[in-house]
This record gives structure tokens, sequence and C-alpha cells, in this order.
């Protein structure tokens, strides 16, 4: 971890109120504040608030009912905790921002304006975010998703993720109970336990969210397998539906997604399939398919980042947190459809994972995405440690790339 002395570097940075500025959205797909308060440079008495302006760079908006959504919610839960702190929040965000020049164009007009902490929330945006970052020293740089922060020179970039494939277990232990349901009421044959997962890209981030959900599915189903299909795309609407169609075309009688609409579970409710999600409860678009969801609260990192910028600390260059933490959730079981016994076997699952089960165990093997003909196993006893920062080389970002058997990709 590096260390930097934020107190300097925000000496004359800190603004501080007595009272909460609220925010206010123009039709530039910005967040303002509603009032703006002259920096003092001095130090709030006893009882005043502290006053910290934010800048957020989103790939998308909050239509997407996804990916961008639950960032959203990850900054309006941040800002009303930091509050009952003492701890006010100026928000400026951007959405609808490309992974290209554009991301480095939104750095560098939210540093202009004075952010003093900026997320860029996409994967695509730290190269973009990197070029800037060296520019504004005084300035916190945080890639949510990324790796690349966390082993650079600069001391004002950081990295964050949470340890999502505990929550892809868990929705993944939910698919696999309906699935066995199915073969227990002679609705499909053992053979005909197929899952489908519609991935963004072939990427490490994706690879290791669907291997933890068809591991947590096996666990309860020992005869499911799964095909995966990529769109290529974190945010294609109308390519995630066809995908989750073709996967129903094919047999999948299941579907899961790393991929930032709600389309995929539209899709297979039309088709007759099931479905887990991610980022945001699907069962209001899809309740007759949707069982249950996972996602990250961002809140989580943000109150501790935004907390320590207020605080003139210094907070890790890389940060990871877990599901027994609350930096990762389930929505709730959409018990209308989910199999008996559901429930108990998520508590099971999730108490397990606090205990120390480790999802990457083996017996497992594989083969390489890229070059299927270089293989890899780990035995009884093994394990892969996925986001492990107390490991040499450990990083936030999932390092999980082998295509294990039982998997196939399209």
């Amino acid at each position: 971890m590096k260390k930097r002395l934020l107190a300097l570097l925000l000496a004359g940075a800190m603004t501080f109120t007595l009272a909460s500025c609220g925010n206010t959205s123009d039709n530039t797909g910005e967040t303002t504040p509603a009032d703006e308060t002259a920096a003092t440079g001095e130090t709030a008495p006893a009882g005043e608030t502290k006053t910290v302006k934010v800048g957020m760079i989103c790939i998308g908006d909050e239509n997407d009912q996804g990916y961008t959504y639950n960032f959203i919610r990850g900054q309006e839960a941040a800002t009303e905790a930091l509050a009952a702190e003492g701890i006010n929040v100026e928000w400026v965000v951007k959405y609808n921002i490309g992974e290209d020049s554009t991301c480095e164009d939104a750095n560098i007009e939210l540093a202009d304006e004075g952010c003093q902490l900026i997320f860029n929330t996409s994967y695509g945006f730290e190269d973009y975010m990197l070029k800037v970052a060296a520019d504004y020293p005084e300035i916190q740089f945080v890639a949510c998703t990324n790796q690349q922060s966390a082993v650079d020179s600069l001391d004002n970039t950081h990295n964050a993720f949470a340890n999502i494939y505990e929550g892809r277990y868990l929705a993944g232990v939910v698919a696999g109970m309906k699935v066995q349901q199915l073969i227990d009421e002679g609705t499909i044959t053992a053979d005909e336990a197929v899952i489908g997962y519609v991935g963004a890209f072939p990427y490490a981030e994706v690879i290791s969210g669907f291997t933890a959900f068809y591991l947590g599915a096996k666990s309860v189903c020992p005869s499911v397998t799964m095909k995966v299909k990529y769109v290529n795309s974190w945010s294609d609407a109308t390519e995630e539906a066809n995908a989750a169609r073709a996967l129903c075309d094919e047999g999948c009688v299941l579907i899961s997604q790393h991929s930032d609409n709600t389309t995929p579970a539209t899709a297979a409710q039309e088709a007759g399939a099931f479905h887990c999600g991610y980022n945001n409860d699907m069962t209001g678009v899809a309740p007759e398919a949707s069982l249950i969801s996972t996602r990250i609260d961002w809140s989580v990192y943000m109150e501790y980042a935004i907390s320590a910028v207020a605080n003139g600390e210094n907070f890790d260059q890389d940060w990871t947190d877990n599901m027994a933490d609350g930096a990762v959730v389930l929505t709730q079981l959409n018990e209308a459809i989910a199999a008996p016994g559901t429930q108990e076997a998520i508590e099971k699952a999730e108490s397990d994972l606090a205990g120390g089960m480790h999802v990457f165990a083996g017996p497992l093997s594989g083969h390489d995405h890229w070059d299927p003909s270089v293989t890899w196993s780990i035995g009884e006893g093994e394990y892969f440690a996925e986001s492990d920062l107390s490991q040499e080389g450990g990083l936030s970002a999932p390092q999980f790339a082998w295509i294990i058997d039982g998997i196939t990709e399209e």
C-alpha cells in the first residue's frame, strides 16, 4: 500500500459548511451542487460539517437498471451515511461516458471543477484516468474494478473492487437448487441440466464471476453444465437479449449474466427459462423468471474513501471487502418461484464462506481461454486465492481466468 499525506495535499482544498448542500441535475447529464460554499482552508470547529466535492464518471445512466444504477444507489447511500457523520458530499456526476478519450476529457473537467476525489466506475476508464491523474497530484483518482492503479508509481491513484465472486457463488446455489428441482420433478433429465451465461467480455472479471456461479450451482446440482456467450460490450441491451435467447434456444433452462441491462432477464422469461441477475433486483421486470441477483454495495467503499479525503487521511491503494462485511449483497429471493429449501441453502453457503470456505477450491481443471492447448489444474486441498490482498501479489481485481471443465464458451 502506498502512503500519502492527504492532510498536506488537501489543506487548501477542503470546504466546511454549517449545513448540507443539496444537489441538482441539469440537462447536460451532470449533477452539480445547488449552492456554492467558498473554500476556507480552515479546520472546521466541532459540530460543523465538512464538505467534499466528489466526481463520478459513469458508462451509462440509471435507465440501465443495472450497473450504473447500482453505482447511483451506492452514491445515494454513502451520501446519507456520511451526512450522519458530519460530512457533506457535493457530487458532480457525468453519465454516458465512453471507454475512450471522452473519459479523459471527463476526468480533466471534473478536476478543473474542483473535485477532490474522482470515481471512474467502468473497467475501460482506467487508462484514460491515468493519463490525467499525474497532472493533478492533489486530487485522488479511483478506478473501480481495475488493477493498474494498485501498482503504478502515482500516489494519488487507487483501485477498488469487492469479492463479488462470493455473491456469484450464492446466486449459483439458488440456480442449482432450481435446476435440481426441475430434475427431481421430471421436467428435465440430468443430461438436460444446462444453464447459460451472458458475458460481456472474456476478461478475468467475467470469467471469475461465471466460474463462481457455476461452482455454486454444481454444489447442489452435480449434473449441471454451463454455456457462455460473450456480447463484447459491457452495455448493449439488444445483444444481451439476443445472447440470452440463443442460449435458451440451445436448451439452457436458466440464464445468468455479467452485463449491464435487464434484457437477459426479460428474454429468459419470454423463453420460459429462469434467471439470476446482477447489480439490481430484476424480479420487477421478470417476476416469473428472475430468482435472485447479486451486487456490490459500492456505498461501503465510497463512504470509506470520501471520509478519508474529508479527514485528510490516507486510504488504501488497493481495496477489497467481502460479503460478511456487507460489501457484497444478495437481493431478496423470489420465493414464488424458488425451489423449496433455497433460503436454507443460501444461509448454509453464506455461513461456509464466512467460515473460510474457498470458492475456487480443487480438484479443478481446465484450459486457457486464449489458448485451449494450455491446461491448468489444482488438486484436492488446494485453492486459487481470488481477490486476496493478504497474498503476495494479490489484487482486489479478479485474476481467475481458466475455463474449467463443465463450462463451454460459444
